[in-house]
């Protein structure tokens, strides 16, 4: 196959045309291409009175092998080039004869979670799931109560239950994590197999919503569990036991002692207590560098007049004065500011969009780079960041007794509490009020994010408009913790336990998450050899 980048079409034009301009590009009759696969997909709106849709495709040809490649370094382009697709395969990494160590056990089932376990039962070991959190719909119920009447469930809620932290958020797909053994592409394939639209194969920002993967999250669980997994929601972790550095069993809810010589840890970033445990048991682990802010609402009218793209989104940085970073993340088109708290007393914000991304505003977090110098504490304290999120969170939550506090932005940057909304109306899901946001960030981070939100202003006319909305706190963009492994991605002098994810520090968001959940499950079945 022959791989051809920079196709730019009007959008809408169809791939009819598509196919036209790359026989042209390689100067070959249009029948000759027998088979057309578009690999990318992106928009350039640059200019916005010119806008259009990127193109890189595959095709597939009427000669050889060595033809194509002769055809190729005919051309001479740096557009064109051979293109062999990269195929996954978990059989490769399984052994032909297994040791009996236990049933291998999965702690959490958010992404890592998720395809850990289905590759895991696909290849015929049985994997038991323990996830804290109740299934898809039962979860839904619950963060839908939590969101009209406050009442918290510390087990089932934003953070924790099927699905993992993703469920519910913009179901971003995209990452930067490089695929050279197709882990991503078989995620991508595996969410259009249980329901995704096949656009997220090419789109350059793939996404999903909160709508979409909560229908396709449980077909994938009714094949792990017709291929032999077995999933028990409600079953915390409360403790691991350990003899000679290796894994000798898990404790389930304070009682239940499963016995088992491999556990993959697929906790999420917000399994606080299970960190605290791990730590009590001597899992070696460290303080990592994270973000945490606010918020920003504006209406999504405006932002895509200025984008000149329907329900666009935007990716923006800046580095600050003091040298510290400041960025937009979990950016979502037409979505809501959400109340993602997970423990009582404190709160913590997210943004949230369904697959048409069509609310009437569109939200994002600015957030500043922390490291562990910044957050403070006690140096040999590997979880002093959860307490620096803590801090973060509980003042959040004591400035409106659990409402989620929010303020004009024309007001944060007076330091003065705003009284109501201006031209830009909260979309939120949960119980807000007003307030002032920005005293409830410790100086330096109110400042830095004045000085990007200012800084963005200039890449988009009006986010800095008087009226933008800022809400707080954004604390949960990752987990503050890394949990040390080696080579073969078991805790470092222990054997049999696997920590996986965003929880363990080694992902950030749904696609790197499964594709390390995936990396862990490989190396479990590997160490079956042994």
């Amino acid at each position: 196959m022959i791989r051809i980048s920079q196709i730019k079409l009007s959008p809408g034009s169809g791939l009819g045309l598509a196919k036209e301009k790359a026989a042209k590009r390689l100067r070959i009759e249009e029948k000759e291409i027998r088979e057309l696969t578009v690999l990318k997909k992106s928009l350039d709106a640059r200019k916005k009175n010119q806008i259009l849709e990127i193109y890189t495709v595959a095709v597939s040809t009427g000669l050889s092998s060595k033809k194509e490649e002769q055809l190729v370094k005919r051309l001479k382009s740096a557009d064109i080039s051979l293109y062999e697709p990269v195929r996954y395969d978990f059989a490769s990494y399984v052994p032909a004869e297994r040791k009996d160590s236990g049933r291998p056990v999965i702690c959490g089932y958010g992404p890592a979670g998720i395809f850990a376990a289905y590759l895991l039962a696909e290849a015929g070991f049985a994997p038991l799931v323990l996830e804290r959190g109740k299934e898809a719909g039962a979860r839904q119920g619950a963060v839908e109560e939590f969101f009209s009447k406050g009442r918290l469930d510390p087990d089932c809620n934003m953070q924790f239950g099927e699905g993992g932290a993703g469920m519910f958020s913009d179901g971003k797909l995209n990452t930067l994590v490089k695929d050279e053994k197709g882990r991503g592409r078989f995620v991508l394939e595996t969410l259009v197999k249980f329901g995704a639209p096949s656009s997220i194969l090419y789109d350059a920002k793939p996404h999903l919503g909160t709508d979409g993967l909560i229908k396709i999250i449980p077909r994938i669980r009714e094949e792990t569990l017709r291929l032999g997994g077995e999933i028990r929601f409600g079953h915390r972790l409360t403790d691991v036991q350990i003899r000679d550095g290796r894994l000798q069993a898990v404790v389930v809810n304070g009682k239940e002692e499963i016995r088992t010589g491999r556990l993959l840890l697929c906790t999420g970033h917000s399994a606080r207590d299970t960190l605290g445990m791990l730590h009590g048991r001597g899992i070696r682990m460290e303080a990592k560098a994270f973000a945490a802010g606010v918020r920003i609402e504006h209406s999504r009218q405006m932002i895509d007049a200025e984008l000149q793209h329907e329900s666009a989104s935007y990716k923006l940085t800046h580095r600050c004065t003091d040298g510290r970073g400041v960025y937009s993340f979990c950016m979502c088109p037409g979505g809501y500011v959400v109340n993602a708290s997970s423990e009582e007393g404190h709160l913590a914000v997210n943004g949230m969009s369904d697959s048409q991304r069509d609310g009437i505003n569109s939200n994002s977090a600015i957030v500043v780079t922390l490291n562990p110098a910044d957050y403070g504490g006690d140096p040999a304290d590997p979880l002093r960041g959860i307490a620096f999120q803590r801090l973060l969170e509980k003042k959040a939550y004591q400035a409106l007794s659990g409402k989620i506090p929010y303020q004009r932005l024309e007001d944060f940057i007076k330091n003065i509490p705003s009284a109501k909304a201006g031209t830009v109306s909260p979309q939120c899901r949960g119980s807000c009020g007003f307030g002032n946001v920005r005293e409830l960030l410790p100086r330096f981070m109110a400042e830095d994010i004045l000085e990007g939100i200012l800084a963005f202003d200039r890449q988009i006319k009006g986010f800095a408009m008087p009226d933008a909305l800022i809400s707080g706190v954004e604390s949960r963009t990752s987990c503050p913790v890394r949990l040390i492994r080696g080579e073969t991605l078991e805790t470092e002098g222990i054997k049999g336990i696997y920590p996986a994810g965003e929880g363990a520090g080694y992902a950030g968001g749904i696609m790197s998450a499964a594709m390390d959940g995936m990396k862990c499950a490989e190396s479990c079945v590997r160490e079956y050899m042994e």
